[in-house]
C-alpha cells in the first residue's frame, strides 16, 4: 500500500508563491505518473501538472509559465512551485500517482489566494 501526503498550502496574496509537496510512502516499486490535480468550489476537479516516468512534463493552459511540476526520485517527492498565484487559483489541490499501475490520491491541501 502506499500513501500520499501533501503539504505546504495555505494563505497567499496575489502575485505571491507557495511550493506544494507530495511525499509517497510504503511500497513503491514503478512509478508511472505523478501529477497535481485541482478542485475550486463548485467545480470539478482539473488537472494541473503532471510528470510522466520519463520525466516529461505538461501543463494546464492556465498555469503555464507560472507553474512548474519537479520530483525528487530519491526522496520519492513530488513538488509543484507556483509563482504570480491568482485568486482563481484557489482550490484543493491533489497529488495524485500511478505506482506499480495502481492509483493512488492525496487527502489534499488547500491553496487560498486572496488579499
Amino acid at each position: 500500500q502506499v500513501q500520499l501526503v501533501e503539504s505546504g498550502g495555505g494563505l497567499v496574496q496575489p502575485g505571491g508563491s507557495l511550493r506544494l509537496s507530495c511525499a509517497a510512502s510504503g511500497s513503491i516499486g514503478s512509478v508511472n505518473f505523478m501529477g497535481w490535480y485541482r478542485q475550486a468550489p463548485g467545480k470539478e476537479r482539473e488537472l494541473v501538472a503532471f510528470i510522466a516516468s520519463r520525466g516529461s512534463t505538461n501543463y494546464a493552459d492556465s498555469v503555464k509559465g507560472r507553474f512548474t511540476i519537479s520530483r525528487d526520485n530519491a526522496k520519492n517527492t513530488l513538488y509543484l512551485q507556483m509563482n504570480s498565484l491568482k485568486p482563481e487559483d484557489t482550490a484543493v489541490y491533489y497529488c495524485y500517482a500511478i505506482i506499480d499501475v495502481m492509483n493512488y490520491w492525496g487527502q489534499g491541501t488547500q491553496v487560498t489566494v486572496s488579499s
